[in-house]
């Protein structure tokens, strides 16, 4: 079961190609991330839910810190989205307290970690309860090479951006795919839960990839093709349009809908449309993955190809770029700079 390590490298680039070039992260402070919460506290219950600051150090450690403070399991903190660790991030977190005298959070609190709010809550965050994020980054020694900047940040605010999954879901030098490839040919042992879970995540993030990037170098994943199941923005809703008549495509315009790609599982049901023929050539020998994916349990589904850059703002400050922006959840901003920077 082959497949290509360096499959994010390349990626076809929906605008060109990026222009410019400048160093990431060069330290915690040039990545800023926001989370933009899906609930508001409702001030009660067995729940706190905490508003966090943290840098380097990535969700998971501070759900452990969580739960050693509170005395409770790991379980009893839940999360909306997982945070990354060479960054400034904010996000909320929930303990399940369940009778247990509430701590004092802001013995927490530490350069690398801070207690912003604590409310009572009703409920356990989840994955996915979230609207998006909030971007702030700082590229240092920025060179705008090619003179293509304000065109490229212009047609990601109107077009928006390819909606490929980051190299992060990969792991490292691929090795959530190559852990996919042993578990599909059964040669690995016993797998916990969260490292199957990882490795079935990134095979499938990798066949969308391969979809979407074939619908990039084709000129398609902007718009709609006939028969194609279209998804509401910031939804999982989708429906298949009777015809792509000036309504829809004003839709797609105003990025209220969206074309969308396969995220594979059991359930899939051939189809003979011009969008399923694409997919069909875009897997193309990849028919080990789709059948390890179907007899995993995990059910077909369908993802956006285009994702929405809202709030883009940029400018100069000295030798720094400096860009704002606003992504929804499931959407990358490593995804978006590959569309704008070089890295070095």
């Amino acid at each position: 079961m082959n497949y290509p390590v360096d499959a994010q490298d390349n990626l076809p680039h929906a605008y060109g190609g990026p222009s410019c070039r400048g160093v990431l992260r060069t330290n915690p402070d040039d990545f800023r991330v926001t989370e933009i919460p899906l609930v508001e506290p409702d001030g009660r219950g067995e729940h706190c839910l905490l508003e966090i600051e943290k840098r380097n150090q990535n969700t998971e450690s501070v759900v452990k810190l969580l739960a050693r403070h509170a005395r409770v399991r790991n379980a009893d903190v839940g999360y909306a989205g997982m945070k990354d660790r060479n960054a400034v991030t904010r996000q909320w977190l929930s303990v399940r307290l369940a009778g247990r005298p509430e701590p004092s959070w802001d013995e927490l609190n530490s350069t690398d970690l801070r207690i912003l709010q604590a409310v009572r809550h009703s409920r356990k965050l989840r994955i996915g309860a979230l609207r998006g994020n909030r971007f702030r980054l700082r590229v240092r020694e920025f060179r705008d090479e090619r003179g293509r900047l304000e065109q490229i940040m212009n047609s990601l605010e109107a077009g928006g951006m390819p909606n490929y999954f980051g190299a992060q879901r990969f792991g490292h030098e691929g090795s959530n795919l190559t852990g996919a490839s042993a578990l599909f040919g059964g040669v690995r042992g016993r797998l916990d839960r969260k490292r199957r879970g990882l490795y079935l995540s990134a095979a499938r993030s990798m066949l969308f990839n391969r979809v979407l990037g074939y619908r990039v170098s084709g000129g398609t994943w902007n718009r709609a093709l006939p028969g194609e199941r279209l998804i509401l923005d910031g939804s999982r809703n989708s429906f298949v349009p009777e015809m792509i008549d000036p309504v829809i495509m004003q839709r797609l315009a105003d990025m209220d809908i969206h074309p969308s790609g396969p995220l594979w599982g059991a359930g899939y049901q051939s189809a003979d449309t011009e969008s399923a023929v694409l997919e069909q050539q875009a897997l193309d020998g990849m028919e080990a993955w789709q059948e390890g994916l179907e007899r995993s349990g995990l059910k077909y589904e369908r993802r956006a190809l285009r994702a929405p850059v809202r709030d883009l703002a940029w400018g100069l400050e000295g030798d720094d770029l400096l860009l704002e922006f606003s992504l929804g959840k499931g959407s990358y901003a490593t995804v978006l700079m590959r569309e704008i920077i070089v890295d070095g």
